[in-house]
């Protein structure tokens, strides 16, 4: 019952921080000068945007490689709210009038771009290789599971990085809240899943 408490919590958050996009235009914070596309508001949300889209897939992936209902729950979970705040960066870089996407490598913004030339597509912190998301596609049962739940680990790690980056450097105000909530809501979510893979005998890869 822990466990779907905390999945709970985290999916309530979400439900919050998604009513955010119903004033996040330009910018909360006065002004109403929209961010520029090198601001670290515009690299996040583009960023991001892609980080979270792995997650979905990820989440996807292992809901059709297991019939574990914890597993199931958690991975529904994490698309559901990936998927939902991954829409409202989008719709903000619509509002702001900024490309989706950039000629700067990812993690510009967080003066990492070097990162863009990560190993077989993982272009950002965390982010699994093409050959791992194969893999994952290739196993099933327990085996999927704890794989999803190492990966989904790193990934969060990752995600907390980048959103800890956010609350540093961005400037609209809606946008840092967000980040304060991935921070938090994953953060969370990396402990359950400890929690998770150590009752499958497995432990976090990193």
């Amino acid at each position: 019952m822990r466990h779907v408490g905390l999945i709970a919590g985290a999916a309530a958050a979400a439900l919050v921080a998604a009513g955010a996009i119903t004033y996040a235009v330009a910018g909360d914070d006065g002004g109403g000068v929209p961010p520029s596309a090198a601001s670290a508001d515009a690299g996040f949300a583009r960023d991001m945007a892609v980080h979270h889209q792995q997650a979905v897939e990820m989440s996807y992936i292992v809901r059709d490689r297991t019939e574990d209902e914890e597993v199931r729950r958690l991975a529904y979970d994490i698309a559901q709210t990936q998927a939902n705040q991954r829409g409202m960066m989008l719709g903000w870089l619509d509002l702001w009038g900024l490309p989706k996407v950039s000629s700067q490598p990812p993690m510009t913004w967080m003066d990492m771009g070097g990162m863009a030339s990560g190993e077989d597509g993982a272009l950002m912190p965390g982010m699994a290789t093409n050959s791992e998301m194969k893999k994952l596609g290739e196993l099933s049962g327990k085996r999927a599971e704890v794989f999803y739940l190492q990966l989904m680990t790193d990934h969060h790690q990752g995600g907390v990085h980048m959103a800890e980056g956010c609350v540093d450097r961005c400037a609209v105000g809606v946008e840092k809240r967000l980040a304060r909530g991935m921070v938090e809501a994953q953060e969370s979510e990396i402990s359950l899943m400890a929690d998770m893979l150590k009752e499958r005998g497995a432990a976090p890869r990193s």
